[in-house]
């Protein structure tokens, strides 16, 4: 795997807010710039100076900085809510300058509407009860007439008011990688990131490792069994990790399972039991589950010398998706038959069974903040993220994503799920649960996008598919505050 490092820099300058003229052909510069035409005269100053009326629409416009001043990117969903919320203040500066009492533009329009002009009542000798009114000095800070903005202090107030940060996810990797040989297939796991921050990908018949804090990159292992000879029989066909990083399992094409010890890049169990290619491995603990094309699926723990110690026969075809919950007690097995299966770990019958899918089901995520809720996603001909309780054994919610579901994975710092697409827009989808906003859309994948895995630390993802590249994204939030941005509309910004 070679490595491409995303750069990329923001080009942008800043235009000075003054007019500069010529002095080659004056000795004296004048202070006013005088434009004659056939009709007017105009005299246009170089300064502005602010008048006591204000004008909303020209002080607005007075605000707003240059949009070539440097700025870093944003995506375009957040730029499209930044719109959206300037507009909203726009409006409340507009309504506070052009109505100064207390009225708003909605109750004016209330009133004009509700009022009718052939009804007109007329008080004599009007009365009304004294109100406590605010005092009015003339040493008041709250008077108009002592401001320097030409803004009401109304106004002003909604500019300075305290707003809530946007949250700015970049729609560009921050890291490409080449991946040779990483094959296109919708049935198979072959990338999986480690908690020792290394991360594992089959590629043809071999394993490599690259670890995210050297950049380093090694060679674990190779199935092909005639020196340099590459047969598609024995290519890799599923990687995943133990939970503690110190050994991965790899399934094949030919069937057997192999456990190797990464610090020793040492081969230590061979487990047979599969006639076919194995495409799904989960642990829990230190038992890994393997699902293969011969639609079995086969509990086996590495501490004991037996090839399997649970046999689950429940799907009709290829095995596809595993994983176990948080809490290491239930199993979720998708499969080419378009069913989901949930077993106990303790039985070898399933508890439930979700047919409501029309398609694979290989993209399989459970919620680490809801005890029992799982996420699953089916192929090109179904294209929905479900939802369902295995509590209850309910199904939820359902969402049309009008396009393969290749992949989920939750975050584990807020309640977010993003999901890798296939078929035919290959992109990669943030989602806000329960509300399925999309908070973001990134593309970048010229084929479908098979393969996913989050970061130990839990912010980060790599996507990899069919052309032959993984990218790394900065996606999820780590639950801190991010830094405030500023808007064209912070009258702080603009004193200088």
């Amino acid at each position: 795997m070679s490595q491409h490092t995303g750069n990329h820099s923001d080009q942008a300058h800043q235009n000075s807010p003054g007019v500069r003229r010529s002095e080659q052909n004056s000795t004296t510069v004048s202070p006013v710039r005088t434009i004659i035409n056939t009709t007017t005269q105009r005299t246009t100053y170089d300064r502005h100076i602010p008048q006591r009326t204000p004008d909303p629409v020209n002080d607005y416009r007075q605000l707003r900085i240059d949009d070539n001043t440097k700025k870093r990117k944003i995506s375009v969903i957040e730029e499209d809510a930044q719109q959206e919320e300037d507009g909203r203040i726009y409006r409340a500066v507009l309504g506070k300058s052009m109505f100064p009492l207390k009225d708003t533009t909605d109750e004016i329009i209330r009133r004009i509407n509700n009022s009718s002009p052939s009804k007109v009542q007329k008080t004599v000798l009007p009365y009304s009860t004294p109100t406590k009114r605010r005092s009015n000095a003339i040493d008041s800070p709250f008077r108009n007439s002592y401001s320097s903005s030409p803004l009401p202090f109304e106004a002003q107030m909604i500019l300075t008011s305290p707003r809530k940060p946007l949250r700015y996810i970049s729609k560009h990797p921050y890291k490409v990688l080449d991946a040779p040989d990483l094959q296109d297939d919708f049935y198979l796991n072959l990338v999986d990131w480690s908690s020792n921050n290394v991360l594992g990908v089959g590629l043809g018949t071999c394993v490599y490792l690259w670890s995210a804090a050297t950049s380093r990159v090694i060679k674990l292992c190779d199935m092909a069994s005639q020196g340099n000879h590459r047969n598609s029989a024995e290519n890799v066909t599923s990687v995943s990790w133990m939970p503690t990083g110190s050994h991965i399992a790899v399934g094949t094409a030919l069937g057997p399972v192999e456990i190797w010890d990464v610090q020793k890049s040492k081969r230590v169990r061979k487990m047979r039991g599969h006639t076919q290619r194995v495409g799904a491995l989960a642990w829990n603990q230190y038992t890994v589950s393997s699902g293969s094309r011969d639609r079995l699926i086969y509990h086996r723990d590495v501490r004991v010398p037996n090839e399997f110690t649970t046999k689950l026969t429940g799907h009709r075809q290829e095995v596809c998706g595993l994983k176990w919950n948080p809490e290491g007690t239930q199993l979720a097995s998708g499969s080419n038959d378009n069913k989901l299966l949930i077993w106990d770990n303790a039985s070898d019958i399933p508890i439930y069974k979700f047919l409501h899918h029309t398609a694979a089901v290989k993209a399989i995520a459970w919620s680490p903040h809801s005890h029992g809720l799982l996420a699953s996603g089916g192929g090109s001909q179904d294209k929905h993220i479900r939802f369902w309780s295995t509590s209850t054994g309910e199904a939820l919610e359902c969402y049309d994503t009008e396009s393969q579901v290749c992949n989920l994975a939750w975050s584990r710092h807020s309640n977010e799920l993003v999901s890798t697409h296939g078929y035919s827009q290959n992109q990669v989808i943030l989602w806000q649960y329960p509300s399925m906003e999309q908070l973001a859309v990134l593309r970048g994948h010229t084929y479908r996008v098979l393969y996913l895995s989050v970061s130990p630390d839990g912010q980060n993802i790599v996507t990899g598919a069919g052309d032959e590249t993984l990218r790394f994204w900065n996606i999820f939030n780590n639950g801190e505050k991010e830094k405030r941005r500023e808007s064209v509309f912070d009258i702080r910004t603009q004193i200088r």
